[in-house]
């Protein structure tokens, strides 16, 4: 079996909830010596980005949802072992999480997956996240990126509150603020002032080693 064969049947193993067959296929990238990062990217996150083209087309709804996550988990817990991880003497430090009133943190779990098998180092907040305490752990934790997610509009504004807040503590120009989600945009991210906005995981990490750099 060829690797794109391999990734589109994980891919479509995910949108169909086949848990024990996403087991076997990762398995079976591992027993091909195919990067396990490589396998999560084109496999098990293109299968979920489908997912995600069927919730917003409404023809998955949020059980889909859920349970397409959990056969995402099965083969995460498979690869993420097998990532070979950068080294690094002095890490990037990331504060991550999804801002309060929104408990969809798929996205968020890719990106901390990717990021920190790129050596950086991710403090995950979890979901439902109180904006203050992106502040507050950054502060405490010396972090160089505050990275926040949604997936519902009602809650895209507690980004803007966040920055805000860094404003009115004058410690703005300490933190990059990458956003990400759904519903979020370049235009967004203009509007309220972020320093960056991805679309996917990959660039997310990409985007936080150029900032860096520069």
């Amino acid at each position: 079996m060829n690797e794109e064969k391999l990734f589109q049947e994980i891919s479509e193993a995910v949108v169909e909830m086949e848990d024990e067959l996403v087991e076997e296929l990762c398995n079976k990238s591992l027993e091909l010596l195919i990067p396990a990062d490589k396998t999560i990217t084109e496999g098990l996150v293109a299968g979920m980005n489908k997912v995600g083209q069927l919730y917003e087309e409404q023809e998955y709804f949020l059980p889909e949802v859920l349970t397409c996550s959990d056969t995402l988990n099965i083969g995460l817990d498979i690869l993420k072992p097998h990532i070979e991880k950068e080294s690094t003497d002095n890490p990037i430090k990331v504060v991550i999480g999804v801002v309060e009133g929104d408990t969809h943190d798929i996205g968020k779990n890719l990106v901390k997956i990717m990021t920190e098998s790129a050596g950086i180092e991710v403090y995950d907040l979890g979901r439902d996240v109180p904006l203050e305490k992106f502040i507050n752990v950054a502060e405490e934790v010396n972090a160089n990126f505050i990275c926040m997610s949604t997936l519902m509009t009602t809650t895209m504004m507690g980004m803007k509150t966040v920055i805000d807040m860094l404003k009115q503590r004058n410690i703005r120009n300490k933190y990059k603020v990458m956003i990400g989600g759904g519903p979020i945009s370049q235009k967004f991210a203009d509007e309220i002032g972020a320093d960056a906005y991805t679309v996917d995981a990959n660039e997310a990490v990409k985007r936080i080693k150029t900032m860096v750099a520069s």
